[in-house]
């Protein structure tokens, strides 16, 4: 048994990593002693997209396991949380600490983080989610501090996780000194803390629903999914109805104006906020078909959520999303950025609709390749 400790997204800045980190945690807290620490004030407030709703409790289906020992956590501007951190990490004395990778705001936090972990004789993993969020790397400052400085957190790295095969080859273009880091693929686990609440089929009406779950951001390929929409409702003669449920970030709101003046704008409804987990559960209940037309991502929480409930699923052909629904019968994968291909993959996946599929994927085999990595490293057994 190997002392694990988890650092990713606390509960105060909740996006998908947030959940990622706190079931990681809880899986490894079956075979291994576990904390986590996490991140809590993730970025000044008025920096962050969702900022209106930062400090709102919505994990209402998950949160950390009482075997798990958590602190919560540390700040941005570190003083006084960052000494409480290191004091944590010195009690609990880990064999090894896994870093999440998302976002460059928590890249000062980890680097001092990692050399505590080094002062004490842990192993460091980097699990990577992404290279770098979009948004940041759209940002000359910021995309350059990341280039600069995320190597000097490399170096202490003994081990790296990804998600996939194409972000193992994503990262090494990137960061070539990762190809000499033991590397491990370790699949995304299930969003199925959501399923319990999901019935096993929605009792059917002359209605059939199309969902768009996630963050409202230019990636995601939501105005594709409007315009396929538009065509699909001339052509087909059952009834359909779109619902958009998320939160815009980085002020895109072009989907959302497409919606409003859509000849279909009557069926189309938008939920514009990030919701909670009862909420993503009624969502996923009432959905027939899920649709994510992103032109880029690594991963996707809403197609692991989607996949948990067993709902057919449109998804985009793009980066880590194939290989992480690879094998699921309910999927139906397009070509991105291109609304006629996209209307082509719904009408496929309308006929999937009135069926549950079986997922693909489980946490037991996200914890069997991070077991693998950690017990090859120092520390581990």
């Amino acid at each position: 048994m190997s002392r694990i400790m988890v650092v990713g997204s606390g509960w105060r800045f909740t996006s998908g990593i947030s959940y990622y980190t706190c079931r990681l945690a809880n899986e490894l807290g079956k075979d291994h002693s576990v904390a986590a620490l996490m991140m809590r004030d993730l970025v000044p407030r008025v920096a962050y997209p969702g900022r209106s709703r930062v400090g709102t409790a919505v994990n209402t289906a998950l949160d950390y396991d009482p075997a798990v020992r958590t602190f919560d956590g540390v700040d941005w501007y570190w003083m006084p949380s960052m000494m409480r951190a290191l004091a944590f990490m010195r009690q609990f004395r880990p064999d090894v600490v896994i870093f999440q990778w998302w976002t460059g705001a928590v890249l000062h936090s980890y680097r001092m983080l990692a050399a505590q972990a080094t002062r004490l004789d842990a192993s460091v993993i980097i699990e990577f989610h992404e290279v770098q969020d979009t948004g940041e790397a759209g940002l000359p400052f910021v995309a350059g501090y990341v280039r600069r400085c995320f190597p000097k957190l490399l170096r202490r790295a003994s081990g790296a996780i990804a998600h996939s095969s194409f972000d193992v080859e994503l990262l090494h273009r990137s960061y070539p000194d990762l190809a000499s880091v033991p590397t491990v693929i370790a699949p995304h686990g299930p969003y199925d803390q959501h399923s319990p609440a999901i019935p096993t089929q929605r009792e059917r009406s002359e209605v059939t629903r199309l969902l768009f779950f996630g963050t409202i951001r230019p990636y995601k390929g939501l105005e594709d999914l409007l315009t396929a929409f538009d065509r699909l409702v001339a052509d087909e003669n059952r009834e359909l109805e779109l619902h958009i449920v998320g939160e815009t970030w980085e002020g895109w709101t072009l989907p959302l104006r497409m919606a409003a003046e859509s000849k279909c704008s009557g069926r189309i409804h938008v939920l514009n906020r990030y919701v909670s987990d009862d909420e993503v559960s009624q969502a996923f209940a009432d959905a027939d078909l899920v649709v994510l037309p992103y032109h880029r991502s690594s991963s996707s929480g809403p197609l692991h959520i989607a996949m948990a409930a067993g709902l057919p699923v449109v998804v985009s052909e793009v980066g880590g999303l194939v290989e992480a629904s690879e094998g699921y019968e309910g999927r139906v994968l397009v070509a991105p950025a291109d609304p006629a291909a996209l209307c082509a993959g719904i009408r496929r996946g309308l006929e999937l609709v009135g069926r549950r599929y079986p997922d693909v994927r489980s946490w037991e085999d996200t914890r069997q390749a991070v077991a693998k990595l950690v017990g090859s490293l120092d520390g581990g057994s």
